[in-house]
């Protein structure tokens, strides 16, 4: 039971992550964010610099909120955008704990390679 829930949790942050990276990958929503990074901001002011309609900068907005990346607050009838971080403090952590991990790898092939005389342990003077 309980291996099912950590595998159920494995798979929900690994959904989420491939959420995220999959909304960064797009330069529309990467400028958006960009822009959000300098303070909050009305929808039609995040548009104002795009070329392609209000609707299509909405889109990009929405796909932005479902990964957590967006918050909107509606006063009256203007939407203000602001950053989330909470998704991008999720990646930071992966990459941390992927970096870790091929550190440790490439280490452990290193020492090998020294071991096995196959490459100059002087290697890291030039």
């Amino acid at each position: 039971m309980k291996a099912l829930s950590v595998r159920a949790r494995q798979s929900a942050e690994a959904s989420r992550l491939n959420a995220v990276f999959t909304a960064l990958a797009d330069p529309t929503r990467r400028a958006i964010i960009e822009r959000l990074s300098h303070g909050a901001a009305r929808v039609t002011e995040v548009a104002e610099p795009f070329k392609m309609s209000l609707n299509a900068v909405s889109k990009h907005i929405k796909v932005l909120e479902d990964t957590g990346l967006l918050h909107r607050r509606v006063v009256g009838r203007d939407h203000f955008l602001s950053i989330d971080a909470h998704p991008l403090d999720e990646i930071e952590r992966w990459i941390a704990t992927t970096r870790a991990f091929w550190n440790l790898r490439l280490d452990a092939m290193e020492n090998l390679l020294l071991e096995q005389g196959m490459i100059d342990g002087n290697a890291d003077a030039k």
